[in-house]
């Protein structure tokens, strides 16, 4: 069940992270970068490129193969200084007359568009029903939405929403934003619709910061229809993404890379199986949803000790009540192997 309801922004802190929650001496279940990267190959091809510092960055052969990689012409990707950015650039170039933000969901966008002057309304999945699975029902986005930035995977929920629902969100006149950083944690990427170019208003944003461990380089690009790329190029300061950046997106889209990366996401799928099963088993403790990414989402009925108690036992977890549509009995957990898991499990039984 969802429902739509007037955005309150000082309800949530939209600009707390991850990142704040990891500290000296904890275990990091707070952040959802794949542990081990970037591989050794990857950081030898951003050290060469350090030689090429003295010149302004080229965007030219980056695009050329993130737009091989799905298909597209060069003219529709434009590469992002980070996911985070296409948000920023949207929220520049756009002039939404009523601007819709599905919740929960990573709140930069809702960030990105107040920050821009807009006004958001919200679409909040399963609102007052915490044991909803928090999956999308399209009917609940307003038709007069000219629009509509929404997750998938969605963060923080692990959800993957069907492609051909989220493609009943597109129409002529509205701009549909779906944010895929997290569509290849998951084997082969599926309900992905980076190479939808049928759907008219489709923006798709992606992210290199989970699969490959690159959110110091800030790395990432959009695909949209030529037109709109134009005016997010516009919007942009010139240069904003860096050349060791631009190195890694252009190899980071070849095939052995996304055939490791593939690898990489059936390893994530098994620890995530793992994590699962048993926090399933924990009484006083709720999956939400069906997980689909690289973090699970959980909920504690009755207590919201439990990211502090977990913190005194060294393990970080990500709270959960700064999303929009979240309590204080929510936090996000990322995945990790199969041992951080036994221990945290061991852990939430103790406090639990």
């Amino acid at each position: 069940m969802t429902r739509t309801r007037e955005a309150d922004p000082t309800l949530y802190d939209l600009h707390h992270h991850g990142d704040a929650e990891v500290g000296p001496g904890l275990v990091d279940l707070a952040v959802n970068v794949r542990a081990g990267t970037p591989p050794t190959w990857l950081r030898e091809c951003l050290t060469a490129s350090l030689g090429d510092l003295a010149a302004y960055p080229d965007p030219t052969a980056a695009t050329a193969a993130v737009a091989a990689r799905h298909g597209r012409p060069e003219s529709e990707v434009v590469p992002t200084a980070g996911g985070a950015e296409g948000f920023v650039l949207l929220a520049r170039a756009l002039r939404p007359r009523h601007a819709v933000v599905v919740h929960p969901q990573f709140t930069e966008p809702e960030a990105a568009l107040r920050a821009a002057g807009h006004e958001v309304d919200r679409v909040v999945l399963d609102q007052g029903d915490p044991h909803g699975d928090l999956t999308l029902d399209p009917d609940a986005v307003p038709a007069s939405a000219d629009l509509v930035v929404v997750g998938n995977p969605t963060n923080p929920s692990s959800v993957r929403h069907p492609a051909a629902v989220l493609a009943t969100l597109a129409r002529p006149g509205r701009t549909l934003v779906v944010d895929e950083a997290f569509i290849d944690t998951a084997p082969g990427e599926p309900d992905s619709l980076a190479e939808r170019r049928d759907l008219p208003g489709l923006v798709v944003l992606r992210s290199l910061t989970k699969t490959w461990g690159l959110a110091g380089l800030r790395v990432g690009y959009a695909l949209a229809p030529a037109e709109l790329a134009r005016a997010l190029r516009a919007a942009a300061p010139r240069w904003s993404v860096s050349t060791p950046a631009l190195v890694a997106l252009e190899a980071c889209s070849t095939e052995g890379a996304r055939a490791e990366a593939d690898h990489a996401a059936r390893i994530v799928k098994a620890d995530r199986d793992h994590l699962v099963a048993t926090l399933e088993k924990l009484p006083g403790l709720e999956v939400r949803g069906t997980p689909a990414a690289s973090f699970v989402l959980v909920r504690t009925p009755g207590r919201s000790d439990v990211r502090e108690r977990l913190r005194e036992r060294g393990l970080a977890v990500r709270r959960g009540d700064t999303f929009p549509g979240l309590d204080v009995e929510h936090v996000r957990i990322a995945v990790r192997s199969s041992d951080i898991t036994d221990h945290l499990v061991a852990t939430l039984r103790e406090i639990l």
